[in-house]
């Protein structure tokens, strides 16, 4: 079982990924995530079956001190961010801070350009990117849950990393992390695989990507 976060600003597209690649859906209306919500899929590697395990996180700024304690006994995060908005990709080095001091050590971290269906609104260029992820010894694609393009791609090369440093010894999976997250999340008072609803109208979004 690997453990992957998703991680980023709020309405980037984090939940329309996780939806996209768990049930190829897509809604052009959704519910920002409040706290956690989490999704299970099982992947073939190399011949072995791997269950990812996926934790998407809310962005808002005053929910991190909520969702940082998810990131414990993560193997792999994507890390997040809107083409077509500036300050989620002037924000990633926050998150890819907040990545390294609570997840697991040597954590695989993809970074993600998403809503490239956008790219005439696009603000980030793709060579802005790879450059950040190469600084910081991260993958990089450009997605778009929308168009499906890259999804699972993402997962799969990021699953792919895990097990090459799994077997490399770079990267240790905690044997108990299947327990240890149905504990946090009881804990936490969240529900799996469940959409969490926003507390006012004022904080739905639209056009996820």
């Amino acid at each position: 079982m690997y453990k992957l976060i998703l991680v980023g600003d709020s309405g980037v597209g984090k939940s329309c990924i996780l939806m996209r690649y768990l049930h190829d859906e897509f809604q052009t209306d959704y519910d920002v995530t409040i706290g956690v919500e989490f999704g299970s899929i099982p992947l073939e590697i190399m011949d072995q079956t791997i269950l990812l395990q996926i934790w998407d996180t809310a962005g808002q700024e005053s929910f991190r001190s909520i969702t940082r304690p998810y990131f414990r006994r993560a193997v792999g995060a994507l890390l997040v961010f809107d083409i077509t908005q500036r300050e989620s990709f002037n924000n990633l080095k926050s998150w890819l801070e907040d990545i390294r001091l609570n997840a697991s050590f040597n954590v695989q971290i993809t970074l993600i350009g998403n809503k490239v269906d956008l790219s005439y609104d696009r603000v980030v260029s793709y060579e802005e990117g790879e450059k950040f992820a190469k600084e910081h010894g991260l993958l990089y694609y450009e997605t778009s849950a929308n168009t499906s393009t890259n999804i699972e791609k993402v997962f799969e090369e990021t699953a792919k990393s895990i097990y090459v440093r799994v077997q490399n010894g770079e990267i240790q999976i905690p044997v108990d992390i299947g327990q240890f997250s149905l504990e946090q999340e009881s804990e936490s008072g969240t529900e799996s695989e469940s959409t969490m609803k926003p507390q006012n109208e004022e904080e739905k979004k639209s056009g996820c990507c």
